[in-house]
């Protein structure tokens, strides 16, 4: 049984290239055309823009976008935005806030950029470059001015370097590739990629990203240049990590199957991944340093079927555990992700204050600099945590079937089940699902042993119907029937601390087993239990003297 699409063309160009404006667009294209001509009578200043990249990209493609980047002639991002407001201004238009965005030569942003929104849309500034680079260096000396041929050459792939002239309104085709690899679905660089990549490192990620998005074939020379050691560790040096982040990001929110195949067949994975401190990197094992791992491709591909083929052997009994995957689009993301950084499952570090810690969290907050948005920092360790709670109590309970009440405390278990970091019960069972399937499927020839994954899919549909069943899905974020006071009351005490939570726990606990109980049947119960289980000796009798200083414990 294979699970992977090997080449999926998920976007077909149309039969006739052409960009339909918008009114918004329409109305955009023809301030920046008045105001080159007010410049060019009234000032003159000679310009010309055009719009560039992933606009041009996206309207011959059919569809829309909310962001244009304008490429001028002849003068810089931030000055015509200057001379664009006040132009604006005497039309009875207003500019949103002008903000300079400065270049950063050594993390490879080489353009001074302005940015502003007009008409609800993002406007990036930027002017026509051309870089001239040292004989032993791919490091632009300078950037300065250039024609529109020598900018088209510098950006990242043949159909991203079109661009959209607002004075004639045409399509700018002046690597004479681009429109071409569009019809036909192909990522190509313009210039000899191992040029472009040592330009900019980030650009195989994108090449990446792209490819996956659109379904798109890499051209050959482009997948050797991407393996050469010496681009792969120009994408460690010389790349912020934060924009490797945002573009992984991009990608599990794209074809991420198809991202995690690329990622995997082109020796990737540690450039992207392994980038944490040393103190982290000495606690991974040399496997993991030195060999690109299969598991990760693994774990993304049965995560794939899981989710999109419903009528193999993989298919799960309640459609409502995948709703919230199929729904929300950072619940996938992060599934995905976690897929990713399956290598680093169960691993653990120490840090310099001797606490262990897991390793997907440094590798997430160091290498991709992603934080809890999406809930990937602190969402994914907790999915790693879930596993070996779902898969004892799994065990546990086929061996004899457990009762309401711990099935319910496993769902309400906060690795398992948690608001707070985004972690639902029916995407940890998911993920936990993927962790045991992962080692019956052998990557290099995309096969799955069908025998033994339908045996442990159908463990885990008969646990999970068991918990249907009993109707624990409704019962996972319920609360107690009693709070707090009303707990204290039937003690006969008005004292709070410690205990009442663990009194809580009991009750809930209780409840789950008793999901008819009324208040007096609880309040019954728990005088039953007794004050001496849960409230300290000296609170119970006042008379006695408390202790003087809180005992730590461990």
């Amino acid at each position: 049984m294979s699970l992977r699409h090997t080449s999926v063309r998920r976007t077909t160009a149309p039969d006739k290239l052409e960009v339909h404006l918008t009114d918004v667009e329409t109305r955009i294209c023809d301030l920046l055309h008045d105001c080159s001509t007010f410049l060019r009578k009234e000032k003159g200043i000679e310009t010309s823009c055009r719009i560039a990249g992933g606009w041009v990209r996206d309207k011959l493609l059919g569809s829309q976008s909310n962001d244009m980047d304008v490429a001028l002639s002849n003068i810089m991002g931030l000055a015509f935005a200057e001379h664009l407001t006040e132009f604006a201004h005497s039309q009875g238009i207003e500019l949103g806030t002008i903000t300079k965005i400065e270049q950063n030569p050594d993390q490879s942003k080489h353009l001074e950029t302005a940015t502003f929104k007009v008409f609800g849309l993002d406007i990036d500034l930027v002017n026509l470059r051309s870089e001239e680079y040292a004989e032993s260096s791919r490091i632009p000396t300078g950037v300065s001015f250039g024609t529109p041929l020598e900018d088209a050459l510098r950006r990242d792939i043949t159909i991203n370097a079109l661009f959209y002239n607002v004075h004639s309104r045409e399509v700018e085709d002046f690597t004479g590739k681009g429109l071409d690899d569009l019809r036909m679905g192909v990522i190509r660089t313009p210039m000899p990629p191992k040029d472009t990549f040592q330009d900019d490192p980030l650009r195989v990620l994108r090449c990446i990203r792209f490819a996956s998005r659109y379904g798109f074939d890499i051209v050959p020379d482009l997948k050797c240049a991407v393996k050469d050691p010496v681009i792969q560790e120009a994408l460690v040096s010389k790349v912020a990590r934060e924009r490797v982040g945002d573009e992984i990001e991009k990608m599990v929110k794209d074809d991420p199957l198809r991202a995690a195949q690329l990622i995997h067949e082109l020796s990737l994975y540690h450039s992207i991944f392994s980038v944490v401190p040393r103190e982290v990197k000495s606690w991974l094992p040399d496997v993991l340093l030195t060999q690109d791992p299969d598991c990760a491709l693994a774990a993304s591909s049965v995560l794939h079927a899981l989710i999109t083929q419903e009528n193999s052997p993989l298919a799960l009994s309640h459609p409502s555990l995948l709703s919230i995957v199929r729904e929300d689009s950072s619940t996938k993301a992060r599934l995905f992700l976690a897929t990713l950084l399956f290598p680093y499952m169960g691993k653990d570090y120490t840090d310099n204050k001797n606490k262990t810690l897991p390793i997907v969290g440094a590798v997430i907050r160091e290498s991709l600099k992603l934080g809890i948005q999406n809930h990937f920092l602190d969402g994914i360790p907790a999915l790693y945590s879930a596993v070996p709670l779902i898969t004892s109590h799994m065990k546990d309970h086929f061996t004899q079937p457990l009762d309401r009440a711990r099935l319910g405390l496993l769902l309400r278990n906060k690795l398992v089940h948690n608001r707070n970091t985004g972690t639902h019960w029916t995407t940890s069972f998911l993920f936990s699902l993927v962790t045991e399937l992962v080692p019956v499927y052998n990557v290099s020839e995309d096969s799955f042993d069908v025998n033994v994954a339908s045996k442990i899919t159908s463990s885990y549909k008969s646990f999970i119907d068991t918990i249907f069943s009993h109707e624990l899905q409704n019962d996972v974020e319920s609360k107690p029937l009693l709070n707090g006071r009303e707990i204290g009351a039937v003690f006969g005490v008005t004292s709070t601390g410690p205990w009442i939570g663990r009194a809580l726990e009991d009750l809930i606990a209780w409840q789950l087993g008793n999901p008819t109980a009324s208040k007096a049947e609880c309040r019954e119960w728990l005088k039953n239990q007794g004050a001496d289980k849960y409230i300290p000796k000296y609170e119970s009798e006042p008379n006695l003297k408390k202790p003087s200083k809180r005992v730590r414990v461990k």
